[in-house]
């Protein structure tokens, strides 16, 4: 976290159709499918993407069936890869499958209500946007949306499903001043390039911010001095999988953040709740949440960290970054004593045995207003107006 009072701060999004996103999509489709039919199953699926391949791995253990090749070519038709042309295809291309059982080694700890892994993860808060995230990853996020509907409802026709989008924001005093510079990649077909085939043409970089970019970025943070970049090798025709390479779990600061502030490291999409990389994670951005949702601090940091086979946390941090109207100290006391921090505690709270997770694999898992969200609920900013060690509540 950036201490100095002004400072540049930057955040990149990608589209649902980036790679990577198209194999964390496909690791949660699989991770909801199972949870539908059985909601104690075991799940930790990764996917790999590439030209005409998609392989997937990892272990599953249930007793439920899935078809997986039909639920994989489901997802990557949704995301709009339905154009031979695009080099990847849901109907063409292969999947392969390299499923196994969950290590009964790891089970045997897992059974008895410890965590899943060891590890370290990261809850934040700020109250700079109305969804209490950081400025710069929340318009990185709106931006690709954006790219997404106009694509799909037909507005910017020759848009492709992958992109990325780049914020930078001035901050002065520690807020937000202005918005330094906006940086677009979208892939786009042959129609919109200049007559020697080199360049996106003017025009539709035009469309793109008036249409993409205006109607979800806050004017009066844009002005005379703001950049404004689209496509700058010059086109970007070629893209997705065809492109690139996607493996799940490759975007995680996407994810989270956007750099705000550290990452564990351990990846979300793909993983049960009974793995704290993913459901830790979720408890502590709620925690942090509430912290600053009920005014007692402007900004917050939560880091819990785990062992493998063990249900308790091994340690719990907060930092307000000097913001608190209560002591750093005393949000740990309120925390401990109102929020069951173990596994089976932060499944039951936040309810995490249903199949909510596909939609958290693009957009980012944080700051977003929908109902299965349930870590994004300021339902415990009582427990911090009081400012007073409550009974524990579930």
């Amino acid at each position: 976290m950036c201490q100095k009072e002004n400072y540049l701060a930057t955040s990149e999004s990608v589209t649902e159709g980036h790679p990577d996103k198209v194999a964390d999509q496909i690791s949660d489709a699989i991770l909801d499918e199972v949870l539908k039919n059985d909601p104690n199953a075991r799940v930790a699926c990764e996917t790999f993407v590439s030209v005409g391949l998609v392989v997937i791995g990892g272990e599953i253990t249930t007793d439920c069936y899935v078809d997986l090749p039909r639920l994989v070519r489901s997802v990557i038709k949704d995301i709009g890869y339905t154009n031979p042309n695009n080099g990847f295809q849901y109907e063409s291309c292969a999947v392969l499958n390299a499923i196994g059982r969950q290590s009964p080694d790891i089970a045997q700890g897992v059974d008895t209500g410890g965590a899943g892994d060891q590890g370290l993860m990261f809850g934040y808060a700020t109250n700079e946007t109305p969804e209490l995230m950081p400025l710069p990853i929340a318009l990185s996020h709106k931006l690709v949306k954006s790219l997404a509907d106009v694509r799909k409802s037909g507005t910017l026709k020759y848009l492709g499903p992958d992109g990325k989008s780049q914020v930078t924001v001035e901050y002065k005093n520690g807020a937000p001043a202005r918005i330094d510079s906006i940086i677009i990649a979208t892939q786009h077909d042959e129609s919109v390039l200049t007559q020697d085939g080199k360049h996106m043409t003017e025009e539709s970089k035009k469309e793109i911010w008036e249409k993409v970019v205006l109607p979800v970025v806050p004017k009066e943070l844009l002005d005379k001095d703001t950049k404004y970049f689209v496509n700058q090798t010059g086109k970007f025709v070629v893209g997705g999988p065809q492109s690139d390479t996607g493996v799940t779990g490759r975007k995680i600061i996407v994810d989270t953040y956007g750099g705000a502030v550290p990452h564990g490291g351990g990846a979300f999409s793909g993983k049960d709740p009974t793995k704290v990389d993913r459901s830790a994670s979720y408890a502590a951005r709620h925690i942090a949440k509430n912290i600053v949702g009920s005014g007692v601090a402007d900004k917050c940091q939560v880091m819990l960290s785990y062992v493998i086979g063990r249900a308790e946390p091994t340690s719990l941090a907060i930092d307000t970054f000097g913001t608190g109207k209560i002591s750093d100290d005393k949000l740990i006391e309120l925390v401990r004593k109102n929020f069951d921090l173990t596994p089976k505690g932060i499944i039951k709270t936040l309810n995490l045995r249903r199949p909510i997770y596909r939609k958290t694999a693009a957009y980012g898992h944080f700051g977003r207003d929908e109902e299965t969200f349930t870590w994004e609920k300021l339902d415990r900013v009582d427990v911090f107006k009081k400012g007073k060690v409550g009974s524990l509540v579930l």
